[in-house]
């Protein structure tokens, strides 16, 4: 291809003209440009050449591709939960699932906890505003079909603060009135999980608050409240099904699902607008071609690579909490939004919660003293190194521990970042636990490996030979000592 007469290979002009500019040189795009990940590209006189053009249009979905798996975790996520849960039997604004013998490994979960049980349901308001009246004490929270924060039900609701109410879910498209007596919630999505925790009042068991939750709740569709059908509690201990978003190309397909459904323009443009880039638009078939499918499978594989690398071994020097320790948080900013003190968005704390966890509300990242719960993430040890299901391990928490309430460990796969599957239902350990060896300022260590130190089954926590694995602590009504972090456990330290 040439332009007659116009230019050299070098980009100098022949019989330069009368009227010409003092053109900077960072204008100008010369005729080969070497570069990392597309080689040489090529152009004339700053036109791009057909291999430039095919070049650039491939690395150009491509990272579009990987920033679309990045920026649309949560939602896959989201659409993951709700549709495992679909797959089981689960109806929207009428199945309620109930950990009765709480979580074990064959539930495939996003970082779930075995000392409480988990109450949740989907909500769809596609057809009308839903009822949620509750009943007893509960810590309760929805959020959207793309994993935003929509409100707080029960005790962290100033309109509730645990004494129960009627809830009701409220579509934007909704041109209906309002009926009086409801603690009204907005929202500009179809689909929401509400994810449930029963308050257990003193003297109660666990299974007399999970039976006052169940007498006190119910969920209906508004039109149906003169006459609702009773909702169906579904006991989920034990149940094998998956929860967590794909990590291969098929996460692109979870997407499509979710735009397919909502509303138009209920997402966020810019991942919308990514989502459209690489052939995922409402209202449109998503049948990428042979070259969108090895681009998507390519994009996925990267994007994964990114998240796991964000996940375990976090490059941001503000996500750790201690400058000696290893212990880490992506909510460690205290922003249920990733937001920073400047109003910027932490792209890799935002990446890195929703690869590793489920629940998004400011409840979360901002306890109190003595409320709430905290959160610290281990996935290496003393050294660096990733944790080795083959190694024993010891971590000491120094007495007395800042929890008001208790403590607990928890080992996650590092593949499915769900329970890790061991002999060991529980998956972990908590201060409840009988038998647990507590010095007498209260410190506790815990052992971690394939098999237990003589003398410590009961502060041990299994792991399995060749299998990789991450720790969350949580301490459930963290006192001052946390927060002002004159307190600090110490790193997973390999027994010799």
């Amino acid at each position: 291809m040439t332009l007659a007469c116009t230019a050299t290979a070098d980009n100098t002009v022949q019989n330069a003209p009368k009227y010409a500019a003092d053109v900077p040189a960072s204008l100008i795009t010369p005729n080969s440009v070497d570069t990392k990940y597309a080689g040489e590209l090529t152009f004339v006189d700053g036109f791009p050449t057909d291999e430039t053009l095919e070049k650039s249009y491939d690395f150009l979905d491509t990272a579009r591709a990987v920033e679309l798996f990045e920026s649309g975790m949560a939602t896959a996520s989201m659409y993951a939960m709700l549709h495992g849960h679909a797959e089981i039997g689960f109806e929207a604004n009428k199945t309620v699932g109930v950990t009765e013998q709480l979580m074990d490994a064959r539930s495939l979960w996003l970082t779930p906890n075995t000392t409480t049980p988990y109450i949740h349901t989907e909500i769809d308001v596609k057809n009308g505003p839903v009822v949620v009246e509750i009943g007893s004490p509960v810590i309760a929270i929805v959020d959207d079909a793309y994993f935003k924060y929509v409100g707080d039900i029960g005790a962290a609701n100033p309109a509730d603060r645990g004494k129960g109410g009627k809830y009701l879910i409220v579509g934007d498209d909704y041109k209906g009135e309002i009926p009086e007596g409801y603690i009204v919630m907005n929202t500009n999505t179809y689909r929401h999980w509400l994810i449930i925790r029963a308050v257990k009042l003193p003297g109660q068991t666990l299974e007399q608050s999970l039976t006052a939750f169940k007498n006190g709740f119910k969920m209906y569709p508004l039109a149906d409240a003169a006459n609702p059908e009773p909702n169906e509690f579904v006991n989920l201990s034990g149940k094998k099904y998956n929860t967590i978003h794909a990590t291969d190309a098929s996460f692109y397909n979870e997407l499509n699902e979710v735009i397919q459904y909502e509303p138009a323009g209920s997402g966020d443009p810019e991942m919308l607008g990514l989502a459209r880039a690489i052939g995922i638009e409402k209202g449109k078939p998503f049948n990428p071609d042979e070259r969108m499918q090895g681009i998507l499978k390519e994009a996925a594989a990267l994007g994964n690579a990114a998240g796991r690398a964000i996940m375990y071994k976090p490059r941001d020097p503000d996500v750790y909490f201690y400058p000696d320790r290893q212990w880490f948080s992506p909510l460690a900013a205290g922003s249920h939004e990733f937001i920073d003190a400047n109003g910027a968005r932490s792209i890799d704390d935002r990446v890195g919660f929703h690869f590793y966890a489920t629940g998004v509300t400011p409840f979360m990242v901002k306890p109190m003293i003595g409320k709430g719960s905290v959160y610290e993430i281990a996935t290496t040890d003393n050294s660096g190194e990733m944790l080795d299901g083959g190694t024993t391990y010891s971590v000491t928490l120094p007495g007395p521990i800042p929890a008001r309430a208790f403590w607990s460990f928890m080992v996650y796969d590092n593949h499915t970042r769900s329970i890790l599957e061991t002999d060991q239902k529980t998956g972990g350990v908590d201060s409840m636990k009988e038998g647990m060896k507590v010095s007498e300022d209260g410190t506790v260590t815990i052992f971690f490996g394939p098999k237990a130190p003589a003398g410590q089954e009961n502060n041990w926590v299994q792991t399995m030979p060749g299998k990789g694995y991450n720790v969350l602590l949580r301490l459930y009504g963290p006192e001052q000592e946390w927060f002002d972090r004159t307190w600090k456990p110490s790193d997973f330290i390999p027994v010799k």
